[in-house]
């Protein structure tokens, strides 16, 4: 069924919307999420504040857009990675590089909370998409010999797991996935941050190091 043409009152609506947030995210990357200012936006516009809420209805609104087009933006690099057959390195170097193109993109849905902001529940939805490309890939690893007894993260990941959905991953799957995810993301914040400078290493190495550890564990 053809979808109905929008109409001119609709796609000059949605060329706002775009606009907005294109000043939100220069907004961002100077100054931080917390300092994000629809007034300040309506300005750079030309419009008045009151003018502007008509397109959006606060900062929370804004904020959660932004927030689901990056959630948005990850899942789609994953399922691209994962149409070619991704194993858990391509993975892990494609969140890599998604979070090195735009590190404030990156720090708006893994970084610092937003001082009284609250996402809505149906935000979540796209990140469990993403939680969910993680899993099927660590799924796909080959099989590692163990020494056969559970890990000590087995009970917990027993009582928690809702991070996992309703992934029917075994248990050696949420371990290895659960490691991964907060491996990478702790070396990723870190470099983005800028705490690796004047070290004298490149983070890269540190996080390869990091995922040729991941691919080597026992039983995971």
């Amino acid at each position: 069924m053809a979808q109905a043409a929008r109409t001119p009152r609709e796609r000059y609506r949605d060329q706002i919307r775009t606009e907005v947030k294109a000043l939100a995210r220069e907004q961002i990357a100077t100054a931080g999420a917390s300092a994000l200012s629809l007034n300040a936006i309506a300005k750079q516009m030309g419009m008045s504040g009151p003018a502007l809420y008509r397109y959006f209805a606060g900062r929370d609104e804004l904020i959660t857009e932004l927030i689901s087009d990056a959630y948005r933006s990850l899942a789609d690099a994953f399922r691209a990675a994962e149409a070619d057959g991704a194993d858990l390195p391509r993975l892990a170097r494609t969140l890599r590089r998604w979070a090195l193109d735009d590190p404030q993109r990156y720090f708006l849905i893994y970084g610092t909370p937003v001082p009284g902001y609250q996402a809505p529940p149906d935000t979540t939805a796209i990140a469990a998409e993403i939680m969910a490309a993680l899993l099927d890939t660590c799924a796909r690893q080959p099989a590692r010999p163990g020494p056969g007894a559970g890990s000590p993260l087995d009970p917990h990941l027993a009582r928690h797991r809702d991070w996992a959905g309703d992934h029917p991953a075994e248990p050696a799957v949420l371990r290895l996935a659960l490691l991964a995810w907060t491996r990478l993301h702790g070396v990723l914040s870190l470099e983005l941050a800028g705490q690796f400078n004047g070290m004298g290493f490149d983070p890269e190495v540190l996080f390869e190091a990091e995922l040729a550890a991941l691919t080597v564990l026992p039983d995971c």
